[in-house]
């Protein structure tokens, strides 16, 4: 009989191990859920932010800075080895033709190795203004705080005239209404 009394207590003290070590599980899950949310909804700066100052040259050759954002444009950031953007690209391509102002509302930027983001920028080329930059140090993504890909926002001048965002995640299946 005492042992069927310590077999019963051992299996019970086994029983709250595990529930311990189960509840403990379950809240790092938690937080990692949280910590991947935070970083799936902060994908660059928030609206209302103001942009950082930033100079660039398009693949094309032209200059492109902070200054030039005063019209509403439409920013987008991708990279190559990001099966997202693969994804977003065409929606991309197609909400930026429908921009009020064509083009010159369209500032695009390809983050990664040179080789493996030509066929991205020749995709965007015709629609944007597009910048082809490095992984690690790219003006144009500094500004802008990207931190995960794709990133899609729109900026416009404030009243004082610096370029802030105003909005923070651009619904790419919504086409932007034309220019009256």
């Amino acid at each position: 009989m005492p042992f069927l009394i310590a077999a019963v207590v051992l299996v019970g003290l086994l029983c709250v191990l595990d529930l311990i070590l189960s509840l403990g599980v379950v809240k790092r899950l938690r937080e990692h859920t949280e910590m991947l949310n935070n970083l799936n909804g902060r994908a660059s700066i928030g609206a209302g932010e103001e942009v950082g100052t930033f100079t660039a040259v398009t693949v094309d050759g032209l200059p492109v800075s902070r200054d030039l954002l005063t019209d509403e444009t439409l920013v987008g950031f991708f990279s190559p080895g990001c099966p997202a953007c693969k994804e977003q690209l065409p929606k991309f391509v197609e909400f930026a033709r429908s921009m009020p102002g064509g083009r010159d509302r369209v500032l695009a930027a390809v983050v990664g190795d040179v080789q493996r983001t030509t066929d991205m920028v020749a995709v965007l080329n015709p629609v944007a203004h597009v910048v082809a930059e490095p992984a690690q140090g790219g003006a144009v993504g500094g500004a802008f705080q990207v931190a995960a890909f794709p990133s899609v926002l729109k900026v416009a001048a404030n009243d004082s005239g610096r370029p802030v965002v105003t909005a923070a995640r651009v619904d790419l299946d919504r086409r932007p209404s034309p220019a009256v």
